[in-house]
């Protein structure tokens, strides 16, 4: 197995802002949608249903490389129980949240659920070959394609193989989010054996002092995730008793 570089990496960094730009821009469309500025379903269609795909396959993606990078040596329990537990505190939070706030759509299953399920099962599959791991996210991706609804039970729906969901404002089950993640965590050693990592470390200087700045959101995801919300409302609220 390739080592993996030591340190953060910027790319990285700014890739996570980038995918946080998107959510909060999804996440705006959301609430006006939510506030009568939208017709309703504007969010679930077209470019914006696009957008909203295309983020959290980019966050769950780049939990797969990070997650090699983090442990593809050796796995560090400790750091990772750690994160595991910021993470799954977070998730219940949102949970809460959801259910004060819609209590017949509360997020039982939503990205950072799948992060979390999602970053234990990719351990089994640190030590596995690359095209092994790539073949794993096609086959999570394929299957409920091809076997929609083989365990069609209420309490195993967030699995994603039913045919009857329960409405969520946020719901990413196993079947198919687990395959960007298998694919973030397959590209993620196929970078590694080709020197990618150390490539993309940032550089010193002004250019990296740019881009440490602009990486600063993806550093800080979690905490970006969980108070985008709150403001976006707050800003938009503020706005509305402005113009009236």
């Amino acid at each position: 197995m390739p080592p993996a570089p030591q340190g953060r990496i910027a790319a990285l960094d700014l890739a996570r802002t980038l995918a946080l730009v998107g959510m909060a821009v999804f996440h705006f469309c959301y609430d006006l949608e939510f506030l009568g500025f939208l017709p309703p379903g504007a969010t679930h269609t077209g470019g914006l249903r696009l957008l909203s795909i295309t983020v959290a396959g980019g966050f769950l993606l780049l939990s797969g490389v990070s997650l090699y990078l983090a442990h593809g040596q050796a796995i560090r329990w400790r750091a990772f129980g750690r994160r595991l537990t910021r993470i799954g505190a977070a998730a219940a939070a949102v949970t809460v949240a959801t259910w004060v706030v819609f209590p017949t759509a509360f997020v039982y299953f939503g990205i950072l659920h799948a992060i979390a399920l999602a970053s234990v099962i990719g351990l089994a599959f640190l030590r596995l070959p690359m095209a092994l791991t790539a073949l794993a996210a096609v086959a999570v991706f394929t299957v409920p394609r091809i076997w929609p609804g083989a365990l069609d039970l209420p309490w195993l729906d967030w699995l994603g193989l039913t045919r009857t969901p329960r409405f969520s404002v946020d719901f990413e089950p196993v079947f198919p989010w687990l395959a960007p993640f298998l694919m973030g965590l397959a590209l993620a050693k196929l970078a590694a054996s080709a020197g990618l990592w150390d490539r993309l470390r940032a550089t010193p200087g002004t250019q990296g002092r740019l881009i440490h700045a602009l990486g600063w959101p993806g550093r800080h995801s979690l905490m970006v995730y969980l108070l985008h919300q709150p403001v976006l409302l707050a800003l938009l609220w503020g706005a509305m008793q402005v113009s009236r």
